[in-house]
């Protein structure tokens, strides 16, 4: 992959994940309405503070990857919050699936462009 494609790339899902991560603190993107289903499943991540360590790891993945710092690690542990995102939309909330999906690829085009950190680890 082109080095100024990737670095773009990169720097786009980490400016994505930094803003929604503030987001669950600051809450300057408005929530839309949900079925009930899909609150109560967010309530209960609301509830056990597990939705504030959701924001903390896309705070500071958001930071690596913006500065290229330590980003191989911090894309990696993020691809489990994008698979857990696009399963949420996928069943509880499918009309803003969207994001979800484009937070998942780009998060899958990082990884492959930090595909030679990784040879180590799969070898």
């Amino acid at each position: 992959m082109n080095s100024k494609v990737f670095m773009v790339l990169r720097i786009l899902l980490g400016l994505f994940v930094l803003v929604f991560g503030l987001n669950k603190f600051l809450h300057f993107i408005p929530m839309g309405e949900m079925s009930a289903d899909a609150g109560a499943y967010f309530g209960a991540l609301v509830n056990t503070k597990t939705l504030t360590l959701v924001a903390i790891v896309e705070i500071v993945a958001g930071l690596a990857l913006i500065f290229n710092k330590f980003g191989a690690l911090l894309a990696l542990i993020l691809m489990s919050i994008s698979v857990n995102a696009v399963l949420f939309h996928a069943t509880l909330a499918p009309g803003d699936i969207a994001g979800a999906l484009v937070l998942l690829i780009l998060n899958v085009v990082v990884l492959y462009g930090y595909k030679d950190k990784y040879k180590d680890l799969l070898s």
